[in-house]
C-alpha cells in the first residue's frame, strides 16, 4: 500500500526521487565548480608570475648562458666555456671596480647600520616638531637619486658651495671630484646621506617592539643612556641589525647611479673610481658591446653578493649560539 507524503508523494516513491536528485547529471555541476576554484588561484598569480619571468627569471638565465659565450650586442656568440672568467683574472679594470665595490662595502655598510639606529632613537623622542624632522630625514628616499646625485656635484663643485664657504673661512679649496680617493668617498657619503631614512624607518619599527620595561629597569640599577643603548637597545634590535647589514651590504657593493653621476661615465681620473656595475654597463652597451664579457662580471657580482649574504647570517647564527 503507497501512503501519501505531505508532499502528495507516496514513501515507495521517495527513493526514487532523491536518486532522481543525486543524478550523476546532478554532480556534474558541482565537480565542475571544485575545479575551477582549485585552478582560479593560479589565474590571480598569472601576471605576477609573467612579470617576475620575462624581467627577472628569463634575463638571470639568459646571463649565466651569455657567460659562457663571446656574443656581442649584434652577433650572436658561441660557446668559449671559461674564456670570460679567465680574461677578468688578468684584467686591471676588473680588479679596480672589485676593489672600489669592496671598500665601498666596508665604509659605507658600517654606517649605514649604526647611524640610522641612532636617528630612530632621537626622532622616536615624543617632542615639539619632531613630526618635521621625520619628514626632512625621509625626504632623500623619496628623492630621485639622479636630483640628489646632480645637487651634491653642484655642492662639491670646484666653484660649488662647500668650496666657496671653504675658501670663505680661510680654509680653501678642496678638489672633491677631481682627486680619485675624495671622489670615491664623496659618493660614499651621498649613499650614506640618502639611506639614513630608508633604513631609520626600519628600526623605528624594532625599537616600537622593545619593552619600555626594560630600559626602567636599567635605569633603576644605574646604567646610563650608553650603557642602556649597548645592554638593552642593541640586543633587542640585533635581528633588524643584520637585516639592514645585509640589505646595505648587497646595495652598496652594486652601487652605481652616485658614482656615475660624480665621476662620469670614464670613472674618475684615470677610471680609477669605477666600480663593478659601472664596468658592466661600459663594457657591454653599444652598437660593439661585449654582452658576454659583462655578463660574466654580473656573474661574479651575483656571487659575491650572495657571499656576503650568506656571511651575514652566519654570523647572526653564531651570536645566536
Amino acid at each position: 500500500m503507497k501512503t501519501p507524503t505531505a508532499s502528495g508523494a507516496t514513501l515507495r516513491d521517495a527513493p526514487a526521487g532523491r536518486a532522481a536528485r543525486n543524478s550523476p547529471g546532478d554532480r556534474l555541476p558541482a565537480r565542475s565548480i571544485r575545479r575551477h576554484l582549485a585552478f582560479s588561484p593560479w589565474l590571480f598569480a598569472a601576471p605576477g608570475l609573467l612579470v617576475v619571468g620575462a624581467f627577472s627569471l628569463y634575463p638571470f638565465f639568459s646571463t649565466l648562458v651569455n657567460a659562457f659565450t663571446d656574443r656581442r650586442t649584434l652577433v650572436p656568440g658561441r660557446f668559449v666555456g671559461l674564456a670570460n672568467f679567465r680574461e677578468l683574472i688578468h684584467d686591471d679594470m676588473f680588479w679596480i671596480g672589485l676593489r672600489n665595490s669592496s671598500l665601498y662595502v666596508l665604509c659605507v655598510v658600517p654606517a649605514l647600520v649604526l647611524l640610522p639606529l641612532l636617528l630612530a632613537m632621537l626622532v622616536q623622542r615624543q617632542i615639539p616638531g619632531i613630526t618635521f624632522f621625520r619628514s626632512a630625514f625621509y625626504t632623500p628616499v623619496v628623492a630621485s637619486i639622479v636630483v640628489v646625485g646632480l645637487i651634491w656635484v653642484w655642492m662639491l663643485d670646484e666653484r660649488g658651495l662647500i668650496n666657496s664657504l671653504l675658501e670663505a673661512v680661510g680654509v680653501g679649496r678642496i678638489c672633491f671630484l677631481s682627486d680619485q680617493w675624495l671622489l670615491l668617498f664623496s659618493a660614499m657619503a651621498v649613499t650614506v646621506w640618502k639611506g639614513l631614512g630608508y633604513y631609520m624607518i626600519i628600526y623605528l619599527a624594532a625599537l616600537a617592539n622593545v619593552p619600555r620595561e626594560l630600559h626602567e629597569a636599567a635605569a633603576v640599577d644605574g646604567a646610563g643612556a650608553v650603557r642602556r643603548f649597548i645592554t638593552v637597545t642593541v640586543p633587542a634590535v640585533r635581528s633588524t641589525m643584520v637585516l639592514v647589514g645585509a640589505l646595505a651590504s648587497v646595495s652598496a657593493f652594486k652601487v652605481f647611479s652616485e658614482v656615475y653621476l660624480m665621476a662620469g661615465p670614464t670613472g674618475g681620473p684615470a677610471g680609477e673610481d669605477t666600480t663593478l656595475v659601472m664596468l658592466v654597463q661600459r663594457v657591454g652597451t653599444g652598437l660593439t658591446g661585449r654582452v658576454g664579457y659583462s655578463s660574466a662580471i654580473s656573474v661574479v657580482i651575483f656571487a659575491v653578493t650572495v657571499a656576503l649574504m650568506l656571511l651575514v647570517l652566519r654570523a647572526d647564527r653564531r651570536e645566536d649560539a
